[in-house]
């Protein structure tokens, strides 16, 4: 075994025994940088190609079909006959295909010739094929119950913060969870995956987690602050360290069962709705460990710079360290030995002198 084998041994067990000094003061000027630029790309996606909504919240007109051992294109090329060539095609696991075009659902004739082209083409009664509409009615409803509880979250979370803790981490707190709905988000929206009521179940799930190691961090910065006179800089980049490892360790046990309930449920079972909840839940997972260490954390020690005017490397003012031992008093000048109880014993009147020996 070489000496860099030992090193990296090594550094893997002191980080696992929680023993790690990362420069996060240095990290984080990096990671700004990141996070500006995977916004910008999210953003970027979520308002030049929008989302993949769901017929749940856009309504619409769609079909279903045994038809998953026909290509899409064969698909759309049977559509085209009925004038449905831009119609949406989503393979939906398990041989079956759905099928969303722009059709009225009181449009009889038009309904009755998409499910006879779909018939057609995979060799079945136009009965096998089963038909839905959805209202944007509808659709409009559950957008804005999955936005109003976006809000209630959003009020409930900071006013609990700043009452529990301050106004500075409930304002991180807050940007770090909008970093991450932003970042998965702009994700869908980028690889075209589509919204459906279990990705905003997912989304909800996220902003939970995300939230709850963002707190166990945020925890750590005040617990050290109270007990350290040390710069804030200097608290925060100790507190990161001390719950990286933790942080590190529940993410990995949280992804492992999102990855094979993805894994299985797209491959194995075919299951869309255990594909749509995983992707949503793995970067979430990921975004939210993220931001909870390299978006909330730096976040808080630079508002609190902007705020008192402290520099770093500044040391804070007693008044906010609390007091731990009480430190050990000088030995005065012209006391006496030190008894036994520890206790410094001193004299009221001067030594007699020493008496003269006869001759």
């Amino acid at each position: 075994m070489n000496q860099s084998d030992t090193t990296l041994r090594g550094g893997l067990r002191r980080m696992y025994a929680n023993q790690v000094n990362l420069d996060f003061e240095r990290l984080w000027r990096r990671s700004v940088v990141l996070s500006v630029v995977v916004l910008l790309i999210a953003g970027g996606a979520w308002l030049f190609r929008g989302l993949n909504l769901g017929i749940e919240f856009e309504g619409g007109t769609f079909w279903e079909a045994p038809l998953g051992e026909y290509s899409i294109a064969e698909i759309r090329g049977a559509l085209a006959t009925v004038g449905q060539a831009d119609a949406r095609i989503q393979e939906l696991g398990g041989g079956v295909v759905r099928v969303r075009a722009e059709v009225a659902p009181g449009n009889t004739a038009a309904v009755s010739a998409v499910s006879a082209a779909l018939a057609e083409l995979g060799g079945f009664s136009p009965n096998d094929v089963s038909f839905s509409a959805v209202g944007p009615s509808w659709g409009e409803e559950i957008t804005g119950k999955a936005r109003l509880a976006l809000i209630v979250f959003f009020i409930v979370i900071a006013v609990y913060i700043w009452l529990r803790m301050e106004w500075k981490m409930a304002v991180s707190a807050l940007v770090a969870v909008g970093h991450d709905i932003l970042v998965t988000v702009g994700f869908y929206a980028l690889f075209g995956f589509e919204v459906t009521p279990a990705t905003v179940i997912a989304f909800l799930t996220i902003l939970g987690y995300s939230l709850y190691d963002t707190l166990v961090v945020f925890d750590k910065i005040r617990g050290n602050a109270r007990t350290r006179k040390d710069p804030y800089f200097e608290v925060v980049t100790r507190s990161v360290n001390e719950v990286f490892m933790r942080s590190v360790n529940t993410t990995i046990t949280s992804v492992l069962p999102v990855l094979s309930l993805l894994i299985i449920g797209r491959f194995a079972l075919g299951a869309v709705t255990l594909q749509e909840f995983s992707i949503a839940l793995l970067v979430g997972l990921l975004a939210g460990t993220y931001s909870s260490l390299f978006v909330a954390a730096p976040l808080v020690a630079w508002l609190h710079v902007w705020v008192t005017g402290e520099r770093p490397g500044q040391r804070r003012p007693s008044g906010e360290r609390r007091p731990t031992a009480e430190a050990p008093r000088p030995r005065r000048s012209g006391s006496g030995p030190v008894g036994r109880s520890g206790v410094t014993t001193s004299r009221s009147h001067p030594a007699r002198p020493a008496k003269k020996r006869r001759k």
